[in-house]
């Protein structure tokens, strides 16, 4: 071999070199190595918790703010606020309110969306909001898949993360014989003496009504005008018509919510609460993301505490039903199991809701 040829082989060699560094800094411009750490030693070293914060960044919210429309109760609402600010250092700005209270705000904002997601006492009617394309699904649900499992929607849109039993809430020092069923209010003994919730207020009280009727059909009625006839009175949301049996002025509430009852009774008052015999309304509480949320990342965050232990224990502790089947409820109140419930059909309580308010407060009023 000849000096030449020598030559012109490094010469070959060096150009195959310089064209190789060409390619791999090439590589690096358009992120493959940097994607993997910056450098080849990165490259074969990348530790585990690289990976995590990456996953963590990509799914960090693009907003520390998240607007919340609550149908309460307040201490319990108040209590998950305050957790889920703490667990993920985002703000809540929270309104609290009646599940009519809550749609009035909702239909007042129609032509500017605030809310991101919306908590109703009422299972109908976040069926409703589905139906008007108002919410959005989260399919991806924490612990969704733990829930009972008529409290959770096909589709993801609603998650019943409580629920509250109506019954017959009575005062211990006025009634010595307790009601067995709802008739029994429309008894002379009761002539006066008995409350029941506005259902264009209570959502949970419309929940009862329609379902009763849904059972009984037409002749369903008939009981509603027999307690009219005996001076059941109409007497605003639940805690307005729970007032004045805590107080004595009244001896019952009728649809009464469950958690009031026994937390007035942990608090002392001379409360008493009565399941009918004939069967009553356990009445799931939905949590929807709305579909014109501005913070989605942070709604499905907000819906994934919802449905976590710590927020779940918080339910417990109200006396409300939780929604997780794993998740025990309070020890001084009665399970979902031992409540016998009326046979209804959610879809059509929610068809049929607008008609039978309609109807009951003309009878009522």
């Amino acid at each position: 071999m000849n000096m030449f040829s020598l030559m012109s082989g490094k010469k070959c060699a060096a150009v195959m070199m310089l064209m190789l560094v060409m390619v791999l800094s090439a590589c690096t411009g358009n992120g493959v190595v940097e994607e993997n750490g910056g450098n080849n030693s990165a490259t074969t070293e990348a530790p585990e918790s690289g990976k995590t914060a990456q996953m963590e960044a990509s799914a960090a919210p693009k907003s520390d703010k998240l607007v919340v429309y609550t149908a309460g109760p307040a201490g319990m609402a108040a209590g998950i606020k305050e957790g889920f600010e703490a667990a993920t250092g985002i703000k809540v700005e929270q309104f609290d309110g009646t599940t009519g209270k809550v749609l009035a705000r909702l239909e007042a904002e129609k032509g500017n969306p605030v809310a991101d997601v919306v908590i109703l006492a009422s299972w109908p009617s976040g069926l409703s909001l589905k139906e008007q394309g108002m919410t959005q699904s989260y399919v991806g649900a924490a612990n969704a898949d733990r829930l009972y499992e008529t409290w959770v929607d096909g589709d993801k849109h609603l998650f019943g993360y409580s629920a509250s039993a109506l019954g017959m809430t009575y005062n211990t020092k006025l009634v010595d014989n307790p009601p067995v069923d709802w008739s029994d209010l429309a008894k002379p003994e009761w002539k006066d003496a008995v409350n029941i919730p506005d259902p264009s207020l209570s959502g949970s009280a419309l929940d009862f009504i329609s379902g009763y009727l849904n059972e009984r059909g037409d002749a369903g009625w008939e009981l509603f005008q027999s307690l009219k006839d005996n001076g059941v009175a109409l007497a605003g949301a639940n805690k307005e018509a729970l007032n004045p049996v805590v107080t004595g002025a009244k001896s019952a509430v009728m649809a009464g919510v469950d958690y009031m009852a026994y937390s007035a009774i942990a608090k002392g008052e001379p409360i008493g609460i009565a399941y009918p015999a004939s069967g009553t309304v356990i009445n799931p509480r939905p949590a929807m993301i709305l579909k014109d949320a501005k913070n989605v990342e942070n709604a499905k965050l907000f819906i994934d505490y919802l449905l976590s232990d710590e927020a779940q224990k918080l339910v417990a502790e109200a006396y409300l039903l939780p929604g997780r089947s794993d998740i025990e409820a309070h020890a001084d109140r009665v399970g979902v199991k031992d409540i016998k419930l009326l046979q209804y059909d959610w879809n059509w309580m929610t068809e049929q809701g607008e008609a039978i308010t309609d109807k009951f407060l003309t009878m009522f009023k």
